[in-house]
């Protein structure tokens, strides 16, 4: 590195370079991010540096090599925005993205009264991001997140509490419905939907840094749709409704797999890249 080493516009250009160098997209924007991850600032307080002090400048190098190595930068961070929140992530779940709010925007249109008492249940609920952005919303609804992985469930249950929502959301761990009981108004799920044969298809951040028992669903990446299928029938109350994230292309497929289990389809949503994302299910009358 030329010039000052600990000079913030020189570490800035440097990481700038590496970023783009390993095929990052907006790799100025990245450096900045790594940057504000790296001192605690924030972007106005960065203005006013000229140099960062030598552990800012070891822990900006580690979190460099890392992001160019194509570890997720919300991994790095230690954290991710969904809807309204800041939820902490990790390895063992998926990183919440802006299209499972899809998921959240398809709920608010169709069971728009937000002072309803609803009862939710999250299925492969990971750092908890559906059902907290849907508890957010309804203020006097109670909710389960459910994930093979407990893990995933601890960090859903700090998300909860770092949130202030703990004292309405509790998380298990298990396999879809097994240590379930009663009857849930809604039923949320981002479950896995990606078939063995795209996996090596995906970008190196997801295929290589997050779960692959969160992202894979058999040979046609409908399998998990399958299983809650199967079961949803003897935990949704009278009336209720069950919303999925889907993968694209899916819509046909997840249509007919849920007529054939007495479900009807009452919205399908896309997300802002006009992709078919949310479908939402009522059980056949």
């Amino acid at each position: 590195m030329s010039g000052n080493p600990y000079g913030v516009r020189e570490v800035l250009q440097e990481a700038t370079r590496r970023l783009a160098e390993a095929g990052l997209e907006g790799p100025r924007m990245e450096a900045r991010r790594l940057l504000r991850w790296a001192t605690g600032c924030d972007a106005a307080s960065l203005l006013t540096r000229d140099e960062l002090t030598g552990p800012e400048l070891s822990r900006m190098q580690d979190g460099l090599a890392r992001r160019c190595a194509r570890v997720p930068l919300a991994l790095i961070e230690g954290e991710a925005e969904f809807w309204t929140l800041t939820l902490r992530v990790s390895a063992a779940t998926l990183i919440p993205r802006g299209d499972s709010e899809t998921v959240i925007d398809t709920l608010l249109a169709l069971r728009p009264v937000r002072s309803a008492p609803f009862a939710f249940l999250d299925l492969g609920t990971g750092t908890g991001c559906l059902l907290l952005a849907a508890l957010s919303e309804y203020r006097n609804a109670t909710g389960v997140g459910l994930d093979l992985s407990p893990e995933a469930a601890a960090l859903a249950r700090e998300n909860a509490r770092l949130n202030e929502l703990d004292d309405r959301a509790s998380f298990v761990a298990g396999n879809w419905f097994a240590p379930l009981e009663g009857r849930f108004d809604i039923v949320l799920s981002n479950p896995p939907y990606i078939r063995i044969a795209d996996m090596d298809d995906l970008m190196p951040e997801v295929r290589d840094h997050e779960p692959h028992r969160a992202l894979v669903a058999g040979e046609d990446g409908l399998d998990a749709y399958r299983e809650i299928l199967s079961g949803a029938g003897r935990f949704l109350a009278a009336g209720g409704l069950l919303v999925f994230e889907i993968g694209i292309g899916q819509e046909d497929d997840l249509v007919l797999l849920a007529a054939g289990a007495g479900f009807v389809c009452v919205a399908m949503r896309r997300d802002l890249g006009g992709i078919v994302r949310a479908l939402a299910f009522e059980r056949k009358i």
